[in-house]
């Protein structure tokens, strides 16, 4: 347990940010989870409108440093590279 009152201070600190770090990556996992469904089931305009969102989120969490930058670019990058294939599918 801490002593000083700064050490107390940061405790409750890292509380409070773990409880945010946790929500945001676990609505960040699942809405991952939700694209990679509707991929699977070829659902190209359900996957690309996801997408957006989940960018958009990734990118946040990335600026906040919840997610490490390459993470966050790698995870983008394997998703839109999953939607054109299937789009590319479609199309043909």
């Amino acid at each position: 347990m801490p002593n000083t009152p700064s050490a107390k201070k940061r405790m409750r600190q890292s509380v409070t940010r773990r409880a945010r770090n946790r929500s945001t990556k676990t609505a960040l996992r699942t809405l991952t989870r939700k694209i990679r469904e509707s991929i699977a089931a070829k659902d190209v305009a359900k996957s690309e409108a996801d997408f957006g969102t989940l960018v958009s989120k990734i990118d946040r969490a990335s600026s906040k440093k919840v997610l490490h930058a390459n993470t966050a670019a790698r995870t983008k990058s394997r998703l839109s590279k999953a939607i054109k294939a299937i789009k590319a599918i479609k199309v043909k």
